[in-house]
């Protein structure tokens, strides 16, 4: 229906009316006009330039010269009623005519130039505002990476001193919870030293895979196997909730070379993370497919999604939203693919 084209063509189908009417209308009031009133003739005969024009400003120099010929046909009739009585007077207005199929050309054919010349600068400054995102996303990730670089020392030496009184702690506690005679609060109170220092350990352990990541071995990896090995890991932290796990793999991509534990582990952290995102219905796709040179792996859901506010803050160390968690695992799945010479991001669905 004319109500859904678009604007740029139901505008161009205006533009043809308006021209086609116009030309239309010039030619009824030439015809109309007596013979003996010249001075209406040339009047009505400039008039057609306007159409003219129009439709080369339109339709380039093709519509130009389709109106100046369609005003030049318009006006035959006339020209050849007066041949015989004036015939300078006839070829006057042939000369009008090829005038008016010139102006018709010429302006189309800047119109053309200077729409060229527009549709050129779009794209220079699309590309520039491209360069510029680029850019604005190299100097976060350089910026994070100073960041982690300075946690990271920090964390070795912290991490290592931390670990030994941590031990005698739950060495301590092992031996105390060997009483028989504790107790009921007392024995409460050693599950609770036995939980936090297991916690503390493993956030130690943590710490100390970003801080110390190991080099990858680098292998030849089937990226489809990588990813379905992902998501069957992944199957057992659903749990009960209605979620789905997809894989979208395009067809023939060329293996990848990495360290299939690295990336396991990086995959699994970004599933396991989309998992709990999720409410207790929803889909979680993992695809892959080629982007120019590169292999593009994303892993999407439909769960509650990331504040704007918090978009730069989610690959810094120890932050989280989630109670209970480290505020790691996407700092080390993000050092992971840095180590694959990757990018790592995070976009909102375009939904």
């Amino acid at each position: 229906m004319p109500e859904n084209r678009p604007p740029r063509r139901r505008f161009a189908h205006i533009g043809f009316a308006g021209v086609l009417g116009g030309t239309l209308l010039i030619s009824l009031l030439h015809h109309a006009s007596p013979s003996s009133h010249l001075h209406w003739h040339n009047v009505f005969q400039h008039l057609y330039y306007a159409p003219t024009v129009l439709a080369a400003l339109l339709f380039g120099w093709r519509g130009g010269l389709a109106a100046g010929l369609l005003a030049g046909i318009s006006h035959l009739p006339d020209i050849l009623k007066t041949s015989s009585d004036s015939p300078d007077y006839a070829i006057e207005q042939m000369v009008e005519i090829l005038v008016l199929c010139l102006v018709g050309v010429l302006t189309g054919f800047f119109s053309d130039r200077d729409q060229k010349q527009r549709k050129d600068l779009e794209k220079a400054t699309g590309r520039l505002t491209e360069v510029y995102r680029e850019l604005q996303r190299n100097f976060e990730q350089m910026k994070r990476a100073e960041r982690l670089f300075a946690v990271g020392q920090l964390a070795a030496g912290l991490a290592h001193e931390l670990r030994n009184p941590l031990g005698s702690l739950a060495g301590a506690a092992g031996i105390l919870q060997r009483n028989a005679h504790l107790e009921p609060k007392h024995q409460e109170c050693i599950e609770i030293i036995n939980k936090e220092s297991y916690r503390l350990n493993r956030l130690l352990t943590d710490f100390l895979d970003f801080a110390r990541p190991r080099p990858p071995k680098y292998l030849t990896i089937d990226v489809d196997s990588l990813i379905g090995s992902v998501i069957q890991l992944a199957a057992h932290g659903v749990g009960r909730n209605e979620i789905s796990l997809r894989k979208n793999v395009a067809d023939q991509l060329p293996p990848l070379e990495g360290d299939p534990e690295l990336l396991k582990q990086m995959l699994l952290n970004l599933v396991m993370n989309a998992i709990q995102a999720t409410p207790d219905r929803g889909d979680v796709i993992v695809s892959a497919s080629r982007k120019e040179t590169s292999l593009l792996i994303r892993v999407q859901d439909h769960g509650c999604g990331i504040a704007p506010e918090l978009m730069d803050k989610i690959f810094d160390p120890f932050f989280t939203t989630k109670e209970g968690g480290t505020g790691l695992g996407l700092p080390v799945a993000h050092q992971i693919v840095q180590q694959h010479g990757g990018i790592l991001t995070a976009e909102p669905n375009p939904d």
